[in-house]
């Protein structure tokens, strides 16, 4: 983006490379009703203003810290029309908090069982290879 350009009245184009956003992935978002429907030119073409932009980079944000699309529905308030109170946002976060330390929790014992059986690996040219026999018990 330009110093001349700001973040309303962007084309698509210019919103995914405001944002960092595939533009595939901003029709997907307006498909699934996540993003409005942005208003269009005489010609036709869409015009997103700062609310769009502000509006993705949160979707964009709640997806790197993992929430599932429902989950940023909710935090949105479009399961319901209404906006979430900060106890609704907290319960949500926290149930999500759960279910990252569960799956941290599995990625550890991931990577103990496979630290242990590569330690167990000579790394040699041999065709005995614990790290094979493991995966076929």
């Amino acid at each position: 983006m330009t110093d001349h350009e700001t973040e309303s009245d962007l084309t698509r184009g210019q919103l995914a490379h405001a944002t960092g956003c595939n533009i595939e992935t901003i029709r997907y978002y307006e498909k699934t009703g996540l993003l409005p429907d942005p208003p269009r030119t005489n010609a036709g073409y869409r015009i997103y203003s700062s609310a769009h932009t502000n509006r993705l980079r949160f979707v964009l944000r709640a997806r790197e810290l993992g929430f599932t699309m429902e989950d940023i529905r909710g935090l949105l308030g479009l399961s319901d029309g209404t906006m979430p109170t900060c106890a609704e946002v907290k319960a949500r976060t926290e149930r999500h908090l759960v279910d990252i330390r569960a799956r941290i929790a599995d990625l550890q014992r991931i990577e103990a069982a496979l630290a242990e059986t590569a330690a167990q690996c000579s790394g040699a040219a041999v065709p005995d290879c614990p790290v094979l026999d493991t995966l076929t018990r």
